[in-house]
């Protein structure tokens, strides 16, 4: 497992005293209020002294230790913050999306293996779930309780509930409508 994990991307100043506007890869301000520092490299270097995080709109405002001014914050733009792992608490049956990656895509009721997690999304209201398909296409759900029903990080797997067309081109010839029209 990922030890130092990806929590915010630095996108541009905010003002002149150093704070800087962030897009968040994480859960909200919230979740990265609980942080008193964070890593400007992966590897958990160059670690930072987190002052303060509050929410504008869908973004944030973050100020850190020894950035003072919109120079300094400045140089930091483009920067991607890291959090450690054993910093944070979830809460039982939760994971963090880089978890998820890798794991195998498994049928709940019959068990077949459809490819495994590429990648885990979040453009919108709900998580979008990329799978490198194990017949070499590649393949999207939405991580929503109709289709995603068990979540085993520990074990290497998720379980699913698909629909036809969700891991295979939808083409069934015992479905209505799909076969030749009459007259």
């Amino acid at each position: 497992m990922q030890q130092y994990l990806e929590a915010a991307k630095i996108v541009t100043t905010h003002g002149v005293r150093g704070e800087m506007k962030i897009e968040f890869w994480c859960d909200d301000a919230e979740f990265l209020k609980r942080f008193k520092t964070l890593y400007l490299e992966k590897g958990g270097q160059k670690p930072v002294r987190v002052l303060s995080v509050r929410p504008i709109g869908r973004m944030g405002l973050l100020k850190l230790a020894g950035v003072e001014d919109m120079d300094a914050a400045r140089a930091l733009c483009g920067r991607v913050l890291y959090f450690d792992r054993a910093d944070a608490r979830l809460p039982a049956g939760t994971w963090f999306y880089q978890d998820l990656v890798g794991c195998q895509v498994r049928d709940a009721a019959t068990g077949r293996v459809y490819g495994t997690v590429k990648s885990v999304d979040h453009p919108g209201p709900q998580d979008i779930y990329t799978v490198a398909g194990a017949d070499g296409g590649e393949y999207r759900f939405p991580g929503v309780p109709e289709f995603l029903k068990e979540l085993n990080p520990p074990e290497g797997y998720i379980q699913v509930a698909p629909i036809p067309g969700m891991f295979d081109d939808g083409a069934y010839t015992d479905r209505p409508g799909t076969g030749e029209e009459d007259g």
